[in-house]
């Protein structure tokens, strides 16, 4: 018998033989022993292959029926409200959108050039291909989310070229199981729309908070890569010269005049003017403006941040506008048309501070002068044309601020990005430069998509619905730009769609019965007492969890363990003090770890499907570990420095 079956039926004894330790004998067994026991057979009913949602529909049912004293009536009640109120939630609307948004990028064909692109920019690096396909990998995890799809298309394209190369199996396996799985995290997410569903927090800021820690564990992934290729070069030899050669088009070959190291910039000027190899052309003018195109974005950029942060604050005038009776506001004619009369005025002195000073009969003589003198900014201005004569003063007083001066830190970001144009534009000679043109060619369509997406998600133009809207009639225009839209890729992507879609809401409805009749059962409370009267710290709190979590996700997948055992953790964090959104923060992290751990680690079995049959799934489980362990460091650091993960919710939204 294979080891992984040995391995999944040893899990299941020991599930099975601690449930009947654990649970006392059936004539002292109460309710919430019977949510234990449901808890033990729904993992051992998805571990021997089980669908998962029906499964927990299921055994939700019959554990309810049993909950309501064998009631048929109020059992069924209790499915279809459950299942209205999971339908009717439309947070989950966005899943078929970002799917839908995944597949059609996946099939326009970029990953190609986007891989080419990157491995030509990133030769100079040790373990260029290790590093060029870890960061296509984040790039398109960020467009798709989906793993499946990243993991199988970076197989087929990276992994012959790194074995082809003379790289080890397990690090060329390790970086495109480790790359793939990080869609799990970066936005846009499946997970973290489910976990926001499941959990009640907002996926707006949860994908705002994921968004550095995933580019964190990116950035510990090529560092990881370039030192063990820097120290062990035979694991990832670098390549021939003839690999990292640039093969020029026409155009640039014949600006060059065969010296291609020249100063692109100066060469495509003389061209542009008539003085060059070229005469002046549209092509060269085009040229040109590509060029361009880093000096003009940053300028747009840094102009439209230092409009925003120089811009004087309008928060004061309108709030003593709002707090301002009708007669202080000075721009509303009704309101300046009743103080004048004579019962307006009359009230105040005999019930305020005004009583005293206009002593007798002067009661007429305030409004004129002695009144305004003696109170201070209790009595407005009663007479209509006194303030009409003072409002262009008081329009061009409030008009006279200058702008906020910009603060330090903006000269110094300026400074810095002019620095790096200038080191940009002075080593541009026309190999570079053409790397240049491929990059805009394959990343610049992503990169658009993405901003569309999260920029409109994070900066709440738009809710993760209409965002994923967009993503998808973003993801169909760049299947027909590139030309690969067509009726075969249309069918497939809705296909898998509606798959994907039906997959992750049958969940949510098995979820949400299993969970009703586990709080029937008592089931919930009994796990609240046990955690509570260990007097736990939250740190032992966080880090009991965090271990579950990475044990079940050995013999489980994500799916299962948010649907199924976030609702038991997530009452336990207002005791702790945890905020539910670093915690979803810590579990996507956490997933993400488990989806590389042997025996059930997904990607290892996407990733040998597509391999040569000469690599083995103990070489790809091998490759992977060493990651999954740089993911335990990235927990630690975010644990550690919860900013990483919460500063940008907190500047944002909070």
């Amino acid at each position: 018998m294979r080891k992984e079956l040995w391995f999944g039926f040893t899990l299941m004894a020991i599930i099975l033989i601690g449930a009947a330790v654990i649970l006392p004998p059936p004539s002292e067994m109460e309710s919430g022993h019977l949510g234990l026991l449901m808890l033990a057979l729904i993992v051992v009913s998805i571990m021997l292959g089980f669908p998962t949602a029906f499964t927990l529909m299921g055994l939700g049912m019959v554990f309810t029926w049993m909950a309501f004293d064998f009631n048929t009536t109020h059992t069924l009640t209790l499915m279809v409200q459950r299942t209205y109120g999971v339908m009717s939630n439309d947070v989950l609307i966005a899943v078929p959108l970002f799917v839908f948004m995944g597949y059609l990028v996946e099939r326009a064909n970029l990953i190609q050039r986007l891989f080419t692109s990157l491995h030509l920019a990133t030769a100079w690096l040790p373990g260029s291909l290790a590093v060029a396909t870890l960061i296509t990998c984040a790039i398109f995890a960020t467009a798709t989310g989906i793993v499946g799809a990243v993991v199988t298309l970076m197989g087929l394209l990276a992994f012959p070229a790194m074995l082809k190369a003379g790289y080890d199996i397990r690090l060329s396996a390790g970086a495109i199981t480790a790359g793939g799985c990080l869609g799990i995290l970066i936005p846009p997410s499946v997970l973290l729309i489910v976990y926001g569903a499941t959990a009640g927090v907002s996926v707006v800021q949860l994908y705002a908070g994921a968004f550095f820690p995933g580019l964190m564990l990116t950035a510990l992934y090529v560092l990881a890569v370039v030192l063990v290729s820097w120290i062990w070069p035979k694991l990832a030899p670098p390549l021939p010269p003839a690999e990292r050669e640039v093969v020029l088009p026409p155009l640039l070959a014949s600006l060059s005049g065969g010296r291609r190291h020249s100063w692109a910039p100066l060469r495509l000027l003389r061209a542009a003017f008539g003085q060059g190899p070229v005469s002046a052309a549209p092509r060269v003018w085009r040229e040109l403006l590509l060029l361009a195109i880093p000096a003009l974005t940053f300028a747009l950029l840094m102009g439209l941040v230092y409009r925003g942060i120089t811009e004087p604050p309008e928060a004061f005038d309108s709030g003593l506008v709002e707090m301002g009776s009708g007669a202080d506001n000075w721009s509303d004619a009704g309101g300046l048309a009743e103080p004048p009369l004579a019962d307006g005025l009359a009230e105040p002195p005999v019930e305020g501070g005004l009583a005293e000073p206009p002593l007798g009969d002067t009661l007429a003589e305030p409004p004129l002068g002695d009144a305004l003198a003696e109170p201070p900014l209790a009595v407005p201005e009663p007479t209509l044309s006194e303030p009409v004569a003072e409002q262009p003063a008081s329009t061009e007083a409030a008009d006279s601020p200058a702008r906020v001066p910009a603060p330090g830190i903006y000269w110094w970001v300026l400074a810095a990005g002019i620095a790096c144009l200038g080191v940009f534009y002075a080593l541009l000679n026309f190999p570079r430069y053409q790397i240049y043109r491929l990059l805009l060619q394959s990343f610049v369509p992503l990169s658009v998509l993405i901003l569309a997406v999260l920029g409109s998600i994070v900066f709440g133009l738009a809710t993760p619905t209409e965002a994923a809207a967009i993503g998808a009639l973003g993801g169909a225009l760049l299947a027909v730009a590139y030309r690969q839209m067509n009726w075969v890729v249309l069918r497939e992507s809705v296909y898998l769609t509606a798959k994907t879609s039906a997959m992750v809401c049958w969940l949510f409805v098995g979820s949400a019965i299993f969970s009703a009749a586990f709080a029937l059962l008592g089931g919930q409370d009994l796990i609240e007492n046990w955690v509570l009267g260990l007097n736990l710290t939250p740190i032992e709190f966080m880090l009991l969890s965090q271990v579950i979590i990475f044990i079940l996700g050995w013999p489980l997948e994500w799916t299962e363990i948010i649907v199924i055992f976030m609702p038991i953790f997530i009452p336990l964090l207002s005791h702790f003090n945890i905020d539910p959104l670093f915690f979803g923060l810590m579990v996507a992290l956490n997933l993400q770890t488990a989806f590389l751990s042997p025996p059930v680690a997904m990607a290892a079995f996407y990733l040998k499907g597509v391999a040569p049959p000469h690599v083995t799934l103990n070489q790809i489980f091998a490759g992977m570990i060493p990651f999954m362990l740089i993911q335990v460091v990235a927990m630690f650091l975010l644990y550690m420095f919860p900013a990483i993960g919460l500063w940008l919710p907190s500047v944002i939204y909070r």
